[in-house]
């Protein structure tokens, strides 16, 4: 005897094994990364944050990680002399001569140590629970400094990566569809665009406006939208001469239909995985102009400031550039991975190879 199985049973089960079949192909890795380090504390920063990111002690500056132990050494009075009656120093002449010979080590101290005695001195502290990734030079937690400095990322990257997206993608489809002078213009526009060298361009604007996010994202979407427009009306020379689009002049539908209807959801594919590509490349530049002041302007958290602070400590203080550092790593390499599995799921041609 059969047995009959419904077809709204059998379409539940094949939605439910693609879900699954398609989620073992997701990169986890890249996924965990950029929700972790990006997206999590951009949004919940004031929940996960130990600390105000802008407040800071300078008794508490330059406090390693919690895992670095304090350094202590063991050093002996060689000598000493009384110059005053409340006065007492360490004789420098009879020092530097055991010195010489390797006898001593010779040290400034305080109170009345005898000659030989030995004094265990802390060179540098340790790390301590409140601060886990240490602190910088003016006692500010380097671990809130990064997460607040997440949003920084975040915010810059998604108003200019949406800000050029949309000039582009408008002018690239419009100098594709109407060609002519209409493409001739906005393609020396493009060219015009890519020739202007980028840090020049923040330094004069930061001259004239001032270091702030406004400049930050004016410089980038100025950097990005030509590359939209050109990737944009590459694909979009293609699509308008298909079929349907002919079909679509030829009922009658306006430009501006064609254009929004039949050639933009076609380019879509190709703009989501160029957006996620250039995430890695907005930060790093946004970062750059923070460390070169062209960027976001100081006490804010910004990663590219804290490299900045700390890129005069990278010997004694590693961590204060380290840490930043790493985020910023990790943020790029993870959202190339998943632009480079979208661009492997999105675009026909790599799903058939």
């Amino acid at each position: 005897m059969a047995i009959v199985i419904p077809q709204q049973t059998r379409n539940w089960k094949t939605k439910l094994r693609t879900i699954i079949r398609e989620s073992r192909r997701l990169p986890i890795i890249p996924s965990i990364l950029l929700t972790v380090v990006l997206i999590i504390p951009s949004i919940f920063a004031p929940l996960v944050a130990p600390h105000d990111p802008l407040r800071g002690a300078l008794r508490d500056r330059l406090i390693p990680p919690v895992w670095v132990d304090e350094v202590t050494i063991n050093k002996i009075v060689v000598d000493k002399v009384k110059p005053g009656f409340f006065n007492e120093q360490i004789s420098i002449r009879d020092a530097q001569r055991k010195l010489d010979r390797d006898e001593a080590t010779y040290i400034t101290g305080s109170g009345e140590p005898d000659i030989g005695e030995e004094l265990e001195v802390m060179t540098s502290p340790g790390g301590r629970s409140q601060n886990l990734l240490g602190t910088d030079k003016l006692g500010r937690d380097i671990l809130s400094r990064i997460i607040y400095g997440s949003r920084v990322s975040v915010v810059v990257a998604a108003i200019s990566i949406s800000i050029g997206a949309i000039i582009g993608v408008t002018l690239g489809i419009a100098g594709a569809y109407f060609m002519g002078w209409t493409d001739a213009i906005i393609m020396r526009l493009v060219d015009i665009s890519l020739s202007i060298p980028i840090i020049l361009l923040a330094l004069v604007l930061v001259a004239t406006r001032g270091p702030g996010y406004d400049t930050v994202i004016l410089v980038l979407a100025v950097l990005m939208w030509a590359r939209f427009a050109r990737m944009v009306r590459g694909e979009a020379l293609a699509i308008k001469e298909m079929d349907y689009v002919g079909r679509a002049k030829v009922a009658g539908s306006s430009h501006i239909r064609i254009m929004r209807t039949h050639i933009f959801p076609n380019v879509f594919n190709s703009l989501v995985v160029m957006c996620t590509l250039w995430i890695g490349f907005v930060i790093i530049l946004e970062a750059t102009l923070s460390f070169l002041g062209a960027g976001i302007p100081r006490p804010t958290a910004a990663w590219g400031l804290m490299i900045a602070d700390g890129r005069e400590l990278i010997v004694s203080a590693w961590w204060v550039a380290f840490f930043p550092g790493v985020a910023i790593m990790l943020v790029v390499l993870s959202a190339n991975l998943l632009g480079d599995w979208l661009r492997d799921r999105l675009d026909p041609k790599q799903r058939q190879v």
